[in-house]
């Protein structure tokens, strides 16, 4: 399952979005506020009725869109495009494509048959498809409704060289950890605000015969973002920035403190479903459902990772918000982080129908669509909060917009593929060696350090 479209993440280490995000998660079931419900109505003169953003005529245009969607987040996204058909009268098909999808777009390419528009799901997809001459800049329009409707930083994310490439369409909040509420409440545990916090959670859950934590080890990806969480917590936002960009090594005591930090909870082969070789065998939709089935005594009582994670308790019979309960990572060093990252939409063919729809999947009338329909965030501020079906996803969403520009976008999205995006290779197979053996710090951040110089060209 790694399309970073399918987990996405981003962050923020700032105490009052971590303080908006305890409350919030205390689930009581608020629908939005009369603000959350504003304004969503015609601003334009040849707008559709209800809607916030005219698109012209597009009748006898074909468009073909690709993305590593599956499932139900296909599902969704297409009624998305259904929308934009019924608006302009083009007629788009939806390309399901391979991940790594910049492999899957040069062999299209190669064959010259790119699709007209493609959702790529890192930053460095998309300066990648920049410097490959691939993808083209955004209209006027299509820059104005994201103006509109998303902080700079978002705005930045989906830049190359200052020219405007990207619509950030989804995101997510990859700082959260859920837990099933009949262990915590039979161990009497709390939810945690520090880390040594969450050590004593897991010390009573574990007194109560239940495993702590479900580990995705099969699937590096999610030791990727367990990391980051740590690190950015711990080492803070600068050193983050410069880690991710290689500017200072994977030796660095900063990257030793984090891998020991995790060693607290991965080292203890009694706090992971399975031990070690039993988490290094889980995948991650597999890691969410054994949280989450078995009643009271499930093979784990915590799994991290991101809001994505309510569409895998969808298909167990717990109750997202009653059974299924969620807080946010707790803080490592002075505050608790916020990761996210997500999927833009990055136009490859240029024409006034793919322009158009840039605009509209920057627009609030087609991510209010998709967020109706569960197990989505946007990072536009102009979605209604009540759009989103349920209090959790709702505080979760709100938490994304309030970080504003404060955040810290995915570590391992913004690495060259070979070390941040590839299975059995690179910082996912190392961080899969180090859950193996927790011990050995020093041999991870040797491996991490090869591994990173090798994939971005430098030393570091």
């Amino acid at each position: 399952m790694r399309s970073k479209s399918n987990t996405f993440r981003t962050h923020r280490a700032v105490t009052t979005l971590a303080a908006l995000l305890t409350g919030a998660l205390a689930l009581s079931a608020c629908s939005g506020s009369d603000d959350d419900k504003k304004d969503n109505g015609d601003t334009s003169s040849g707008a559709a009725a209800g809607s916030t953003v005219t698109l012209p005529k597009l009748n006898g245009a074909h468009l073909e869109v690709a993305a590593v969607w599956t499932g139900g987040e296909q599902a969704n996204f297409k009624k998305v495009l259904a929308e934009f058909e019924k608006r302009t009268g083009a007629k788009v098909t939806f390309v399901p494509a391979q991940d790594p999808i910049i492999n899957f777009l040069g062999s299209k390419i190669a064959g010259g048959q790119p699709p007209d528009v493609a959702l790529l799901p890192q930053p460095g997809a998309i300066k990648q498809a920049v410097e490959k001459g691939w993808a083209k800049p955004l209209g006027a329009e299509a820059q104005r409704e994201l103006a509109k409707n998303y902080s700079q930083g978002w705005q930045d994310i989906g830049k190359v060289g200052g020219k405007q490439y990207g619509v950030y369409y989804k995101a997510a909040n990859k700082s959260l950890i859920w837990y099933n509420a009949k262990v915590f409440e039979n161990a009497g545990a709390k939810e945690p605000k520090t880390w040594k916090d969450l050590l004593t959670a897991s010390q009573a859950v574990y007194d109560s015969g239940v495993t702590p934590f479900s580990v995705a080890g099969a699937d590096g990806w999610p030791l990727t973002d367990w990391f980051e969480n740590v690190y950015l917590s711990q080492a803070g936002p600068e050193k983050y920035d410069q880690l991710a960009q290689h500017k200072i090594k994977w030796t660095d005591p900063s990257v030793k403190q984090a891998l020991t930090t995790l060693a607290q909870i991965w080292g203890r082969k009694d706090y992971l479903a399975g031990g070690q070789t039993g988490a290094l065998q889980t995948e991650f939709p597999q890691s969410v459902t054994q949280t989450f089935t078995g009643g009271d005594q499930p093979k784990s009582a915590m799994v991290y990772e991101g809001d994505f994670v309510q569409v895998n308790i969808g298909e167990t019979k717990a109750k997202v918000g009653t059974d299924a309960k969620v807080f946010p990572f707790p803080a490592v060093g002075s505050a608790a982080p916020v990761v996210s990252g997500g999927d833009a939409a990055v136009i490859l063919k240029d024409s006034r129908a793919a322009q158009a729809l840039a605009t509209f999947l920057a627009s609030p009338d087609a991510a209010t669509i998709q967020a109706k329909l569960g197990g989505y965030l946007s990072p536009n501020k102009n979605v209604p909060i009540s759009a989103y079906p349920n209090a959790v996803q709702q505080k979760i969403a709100k938490a994304l917009i309030a970080s504003g520009d404060d955040f810290r976008f995915d570590m391992s999205d913004q690495a060259p593929q070979a070390f941040g995006g590839t299975p059995g290779k690179g910082e996912w197979k190392d961080l899969q060696d180090f859950l193996k053996n927790p011990k050995d710090v020093a041999g991870a951040q040797a491996k991490l350090e090869k591994d990173a110089a090798a994939a971005y060209g430098n030393g570091g």
